[in-house]
């Protein structure tokens, strides 16, 4: 039936006003004072904001490493993702076999998101080679709605710079999108045997052997690369230190499409986790590593100012337990990846809006509307507007808790913000017009969020700085 909300303070990028939302089926029919109930069920939200969904651009579901599978499948971890908020999910896959078609692990992750996903859902293509075959298949790619792709600068599918620069004149011409994974993969390699033959594998050495110098430069050659082919349009995924957002100021200046993700990680934990008693520094044990204080405070600031355009999770949830069991050789063999995809609008929200580091209508931008942009869902999704689906968050601002695992529903035994004051939570998730989370109980089904096909993004129209 028709839902309305009523008394709530509506929230947009262009700003927050007193208002009342109808939904009709799976859109959102009308916005304004005062609207008729008629036949809709009401609900009474006085003294709440009303956001957009949440749309979280990095996730990792059901991955599979050399070392560990996830946690989290896409059942666990889109129904947490509603819990905090989140109504969609643009997916990186694995890797696939050596060799494997563009296809292969689309086709795969279709399989297995079809009957599991609670909330809606995309990909990334996963790029681990470039040869004819790759060139021509971006195209039909691009058409099947998968609008991105990401390719890394380092481990085992590490993609040379001339096979960048193909890759990039391909989806520059499809019209398509590249993510990077920016590490320095000679500077890794090389620290990691020195740390290994020195016996130096504490988590804290884990932060050592990616210096803040492997992202910067890998983000400076990326830019350079894609300027070198035409002004190709970057998007440089978890952005996590001062000086590889000073290579983007950079670009940016010269006029470059290049747009920045970083995550809650990065925002509120710093390196001296590593340094945790006992096992308890492998919890953070992730790539690119947290970082200092001083780079903390110069990514709120590209937050604020817009030289960061999203902010993702990178959810890749292992459990303690698997991390320590496989850990024997210290943080070398330790799975990377840490959880996040239910917290993140919540930490935001209270790091960010509760403590004045930005707006109300920035955090609405970062969390929602640009991903939804940058990544070719708008304005279907990332915006309360008629005729956009319902993807709706209802957050109370009074509402303090403190953060726990036990108040979690990741598929992992710790979360990496245990303790955390929240300045505010999500207590209603509206996904396409279906109350999917009221009052901490989940009322959505296994399999039904839907795959969304994405728009080739207008980028040359975005606005790429403030």
């Amino acid at each position: 039936m028709d839902v309305l909300l009523r008394g709530g303070k509506l929230v947009t990028p262009q700003g927050v006003c007193p208002s009342d939302l109808l939904i009709r089926g799976e859109k959102i029919e009308a916005i304004g004072p005062d609207l008729e109930a008629g036949y809709a069920e009401l609900i009474d939200v006085t003294g709440m904001l009303l956001l957009p969904g949440g749309i979280d651009v990095h996730t990792h579901l059901e991955l599979k490493t050399p070392t560990a599978n996830s946690s989290d499948d896409w059942y666990t971890g889109t129904a947490a993702a509603a819990y905090g908020g989140t109504t969609t999910v643009v997916d990186h896959p694995s890797f696939g076999p050596a060799g494997c078609s563009v296809f292969h692990q689309i086709d795969a992750y279709h399989e297995l998101a079809s009957s599991k996903a609670i909330i809606d859902y995309s990909f990334h293509g996963v790029i681990q080679h470039v040869d004819e075959q790759v060139v021509h298949d971006i195209e039909e790619l691009v058409s099947r709605g998968i609008v991105s792709s990401k390719v890394y600068l380092t481990y085992d599918h590490a993609l040379s710079d001339g096979e960048i620069i193909r890759f990039l004149e391909s989806m520059k011409h499809a019209g398509g999108l590249t993510a990077f994974h920016c590490e320095n993969d000679g500077v890794v390699k090389h620290y990691r045997r020195a740390f290994q033959a020195a016996g130096k594998t504490l988590p804290i050495y884990h932060a050592k052997s990616r210096p803040h110098t492997a992202e910067a430069e890998a983000v400076a050659r990326v830019i350079r690369l894609a300027e070198t082919v035409g002004d190709a349009p970057v998007y440089i995924v978890h952005l996590s230190t001062a000086s590889g957002l000073e290579e983007i100021r950079r670009g940016r200046e010269r006029g470059l499409p290049i747009f920045a993700e970083t995550c809650p990680q990065y925002l509120l934990l710093d390196e001296t986790r590593y340094n945790e008693p006992g096992d308890e520094g492998l919890k953070y044990i992730l790539s690119p590593p947290l970082r200092t204080r001083a780079d903390i405070e110069s990514l709120w600031e590209g937050v604020a100012d817009g030289a960061i355009q999203t902010i993702g999770t990178d959810h890749a949830p292992f459990t303690f337990e698997v991390k320590r069991n496989l850990s024997s050789g210290g943080f070398l063999s330790c799975p990377n990846g840490m959880p996040g995809i239910e917290a993140r609008l919540m930490l935001l929200y209270t790091a960010g809006v509760a403590a004045g580091r930005i707006s109300l209508e920035r955090f609405v931008e970062v969390v929602s509307t640009l991903p939804a942009k940058i990544m070719g869902l708008y304005p279907r999704k990332g915006v309360l507007c008629r005729g956009s689906d319902a993807d709706i968050v209802v957050l109370d601002p009074q509402k303090r808790v403190t953060l726990t695992h036990a108040m979690l529903h990741e598929r992992v035994d710790y979360t990496p913000y245990e303790g955390i004051e929240l300045a505010g939570f999500p207590v209603l998730t509206i996904r396409r017009g279906e109350i999917i989370v009221d009052g901490g109980e989940l009322r959505a089904h296994a399999g039904s969020g839907r795959f969304i096909k994405r728009k080739t993004p207008n980028l040359a129209g975005l606005e790429i700085s403030r």
